[in-house]
């Protein structure tokens, strides 16, 4: 892993907060950029006392996309192709990861960076963050941020965005569902915090189940779906951290959840 583009703050136990490092450049998802985030998801999926990975950066911007001085050095097919391939992996690797994504967002998030930002499970943005798939004012339709945009905010509003490439707001981004909060930058920690801390409450079980199966249902038909919800909810009901919970409930108390996590 390359410390240098990125930063990874464990200081918060169960947390692990990778920063991008690259705030003179405006935190650009280059190759090694892009190999160095998959790293730190690679290692925060195996460790076993990683409940929560935080995603933030540096300097003005959260990430301005791919390096487009990267691009235009290398204009070969083969080249581009296994640069979106790369991307798509890592965004992949969100969806797929144990634990809970929360992107933490101070400053532009454009392109693949506004990619990022939709395929994390939580996001909260800094009142001055603004967001855009701006490729197509460079003559370049932003095709691989479409996925995640499309499936995080109403599609006619993901159409504009790609479309005429404008920028929204923060708040806006909140209304049409990109992120969860808009803040000011100053309660940007406060709120990651406590969403970490409410997170790491629950039983490690439940959630990772839970989030593995929010995503695997939204590709299916209504009747698969609910199919797989119930075997996931059946499964969930035998273990112990539910057993206890439902325990606790009847007996009016607080469940015993520590010693499960």
């Amino acid at each position: 892993m390359n410390d240098d583009l990125i930063v990874i703050d464990e200081s918060q136990t169960g947390v692990m907060k990778v920063v991008f490092n690259r705030p003179q450049s405006f935190n650009p998802l280059s190759r090694d950029m892009l190999s160095a985030l998959q790293a730190a998801l690679n290692r925060a999926a195996t460790q076993a006392d990683c409940r929560v990975v935080v995603l933030a950066s540096s300097g003005k911007a959260f990430s301005a996309g791919h390096d487009l001085a990267e691009m235009r050095a290398h204009p070969e097919k083969d080249f581009y192709r296994s640069l979106f391939d790369q991307c798509s992996k890592l965004m992949m690797s969100l969806v797929n990861l144990p634990q809970p994504v929360i992107a933490q967002v101070n400053g532009i998030a454009t392109a693949a960076g506004c990619q990022l930002v939709s395929m994390c499970d939580l996001a909260v943005a800094s009142e001055q963050s603004r967001f855009a798939v701006s490729g197509i004012n460079f003559g370049l339709f932003c095709a691989t941020p479409s996925v995640g945009l499309g499936r995080a905010i109403p599609r006619k509003k993901a159409m504009e965005m790609l479309l005429t490439g404008d920028f929204i707001d923060a708040e806006e981004a909140q209304r049409q569902g990109l992120i969860n909060r808009c803040v000011p930058a100053s309660q940007l920690d406060e709120v990651v915090q406590a969403w970490c801390a409410s997170i790491l409450s629950k039983p490690k079980v439940a959630v990772q189940m839970g989030k593995q199966l929010f995503y695997r249902q939204l590709e299916m038909g209504l009747s698969a779906a609910y199919q797989a919800a119930g075997e996931t909810m059946a499964c969930n009901m035998m273990d112990e951290a539910a057993q206890e919970g439902f325990s606790a409930f009847l007996e009016k108390r607080q469940p015993k959840w520590r010693t499960l996590n």
